[in-house]
């Protein structure tokens, strides 16, 4: 699905992804100490799965491949940017948040696949494996209602797969 119409809110995807232990990646944005799953924009022209690929490899250098999609979301999620975050980041400044499909996905490599490094823009500097509920406690405000309805949804699976 190609995203068309304009509406305020920058089209977007994000991913939860797991390992074979059950735990999540959580990354460490650039010289903040501030900690979310990837997630990037969608361009023009470019579907969500195409979208969410790109992301997935510019963001932790992981192809196609190397993970499997266990469910997605189908409905947009959205949550708006407060005032004070758009005049910091000249990107947001049209957009009044933004919104997004999730993808939860399997990592079927090793995680020594991950390469937080592998793009000339980085937009990570750590990562790290969390129990899956962890996210809602670390994420930015603004966003922790997206992430509690995105870990709601995907625990359905989650939970016939493993017990933390």
């Amino acid at each position: 699905m190609i995203q068309k119409k304009f509406d305020g809110y920058r089209a977007n995807v994000g991913m939860v992804i797991r390992n074979l232990s059950g735990k999540v990646l959580l990354a460490k944005r650039c010289k903040k100490n501030s900690w979310q799953f990837p997630q990037g924009g969608i361009n023009n022209q470019e579907t969500v799965c195409e979208a969410m690929y790109r992301e997935l490899f510019e963001e932790v250098g992981l192809k196609e491949k190397d993970v499997c999609i266990l469910m997605q979301t189908k409905h947009w999620l959205r949550y708006d940017i407060p005032k004070e975050f758009m005049k910091s980041n000249n990107n947001f400044m049209m957009y009044i948040g933004q919104k997004q499909k999730w993808f939860f996905l399997q990592l079927v490599v090793s995680d020594k696949n991950i390469n937080i490094k592998c793009n000339n823009f980085i937009e990570f500097d750590k990562w790290r494996w969390v129990s899956f509920w962890y996210p809602i406690r670390k994420i930015i405000f603004f966003k922790r209602n997206v992430y509690r309805k995105v870990l709601k949804k995907f625990s359905r699976f989650y939970i016939n797969n493993f017990v933390e």
